[in-house]
């Protein structure tokens, strides 16, 4: 097959196409008229001997040849994308971008705070569009809609770029008058009441069965090792308000240890470690690889690191 005679812009209709696997969907994301995206399917079919997209009772799926074309046209798309983009420098002072950028709750309490004093500092006039998990689909990340997802993630797109911001153990957060402040132990947490507090991943999340040990997160998982459960009276997705349950006399809440800094100064609570052994999590930043070779993502990526090792030295 000679290449000179492949319309290039093919490959941008194959790249939607498998993303959005609907021809009205992928059209309007290109901005073109149905019969357009339709014929470029046949055209694409025709290109590659293979019907790439079969209708089935649960809506057009990819054949085989197309999930194996989709990772190369991406990475071919990506290379294009890098190959056109400005190579002057960002200029951080001066430029008023607008960053969108996924954050758990958790990271919000830890390290938005301190990029923002960072961001006033170095580039003023920079605004942060702040999103939950519940607001984004990696299919957003994908399309750099959002420019970065910062979060736990159990898995994540393969063709995402990522880095680690940066490990957490875990600590308990209590009223100085609660009774476990004069014997704190692992049988004096498990006598007690707890908040339960997790949103991680990406999408709208579902009501949390107090049975399903399995599905409670890492401090359960840990405690389910040993033999042993929680007494949970509340379940929360707010790091900050479940925080502030710990005032109550008689509630536990057991957060990463860099949240539960957070109140540090807060007279009314007392901040202990963990009483058994919970695996640390891993806080990760990813992004699209359409934006890995731009300026402006390359400087905000950098920045966000560097106060993330700040925040792990203490300063």
């Amino acid at each position: 097959m000679n290449i000179s005679r492949i319309d290039l812009n093919l490959l941008v209709y194959l790249d939607v196409l498998l993303r959005q696997r609907n021809v009205t969907k992928a059209a309007n994301q290109l901005g073109i008229s149905q019969p357009a995206m339709s014929n470029g399917l046949r055209r694409l079919r025709d290109l590659f001997g293979d019907p790439l997209l079969v209708r089935t009772s649960e809506g057009m799926m990819p054949t085989e040849r197309a999930q194996e074309l989709q990772p190369v046209v991406r990475n071919m798309l990506a290379s294009v994308e890098k190959a056109v983009q400005p190579t002057a420098e960002f200029d951080a002072k001066n430029s008023d971008r607008v960053f969108r950028i996924m954050a758990s709750d958790y990271t919000e309490s830890t390290l938005t705070i301190p990029l923002l004093k960072h961001l006033r500092a170095q580039a003023p006039n920079i605004r942060l569009d702040i999103m939950t998990p519940s607001d984004v689909t990696y299919e957003d990340v994908e399309q750099g809609k959002v420019d970065m997802v910062i979060n736990r993630f159990d898995d994540i797109p393969q063709s995402f770029h990522q880095t680690t911001v940066w490990h957490d153990g875990f600590s308990c957060l209590f009223s100085r008058d609660n009774p476990v402040a004069q014997n704190f132990n692992l049988d004096s947490y498990l006598e007690s009441q707890h908040v339960w507090v997790s949103k991680t991943g990406m999408g709208t999340g579902v009501g949390v069965n107090p049975s399903d040990v399995q599905r409670l997160g890492w401090v359960d998982n840990e405690l389910g090792k040993l033999g042993k459960t929680r007494n949970i009276t509340v379940f929360t997705r707010h790091y900050l308000s479940a925080m502030q349950m710990a005032e109550q006399k008689d509630l536990i809440v057991t957060v990463p240890s860099k949240a539960a800094l957070s109140q540090r100064d807060n007279p009314k609570l007392l901040i202990k470690p963990a009483p058994f052994p919970i695996q640390p999590l891993e806080l990760k930043m990813a992004w699209s690889p359409l934006l890995q070779s731009n300026p402006g993502h390359q400087w905000m990526r950098r920045l966000i690191k560097s106060v993330a090792e700040e925040i792990e030295s203490g300063n």
